[in-house]
């Protein structure tokens, strides 16, 4: 990642966010709470970002975000129901505004021919809706996981500008 553009996305998400005295949880799965620590390496992050649940597990995703079983029994939790359910749900759990959910497979193994290394759903959600888009991201597990981070930060800032 390019450390001087995350930073100034970073700032710029912070400053929309606490402008409109709203809070950001995160949900994340294949990123391992690379994001969290992305965005709490930003001075001052803790009057905008409320928390994280790093949800590794189908049985964190059920417990703490309250991901029915059954939308990871039918469609895996890499896909857009699950990612959807994530994102609500860590807007419940930790008591934000607007929240950012990523499930994916970062690889090296772990890929299936519909679901390749690389393929990383994520989920935005704020009180009056949601959105979720699936990625095809390239390059190691650490692109992969970089990429993603950028990515969710810029979906954030498309949702809170």
């Amino acid at each position: 990642m390019d450390n001087r553009l995350v930073s100034l996305a970073v700032s710029e998400l912070g400053e929309c966010l606490h402008i409109n005295d709203n809070f950001l949880a995160t949900a994340e799965s294949c990123t391992g709470g690379l994001l969290a620590s992305t965005l709490t390496d930003t001075p001052g992050s803790s009057e905008w970002f409320a928390g994280s649940v790093v949800a590794y597990s189908n049985a964190v995703k059920e417990k703490l975000l309250g991901v029915d079983p059954e939308l990871l029994r039918e469609h895996g939790a890499v896909s857009e129901q699950v990612v959807l359910a994530m994102a609500r749900g860590v807007l419940d759990a930790v008591g934000a505004q607007v929240s950012v959910a990523i499930s994916g497979i970062a690889g090296p193994s772990g890929g299936t021919p519909d679901k390749p290394v690389g393929t990383v759903w994520m989920a935005w959600a704020w009180p009056s809706g949601s959105r979720a888009r699936r990625y095809d991201f390239s390059g190691p597990r650490e692109a992969v996981k970089d990429q993603a981070v950028m990515t969710a930060i810029n979906g954030l800032l498309s949702v809170v500008r």
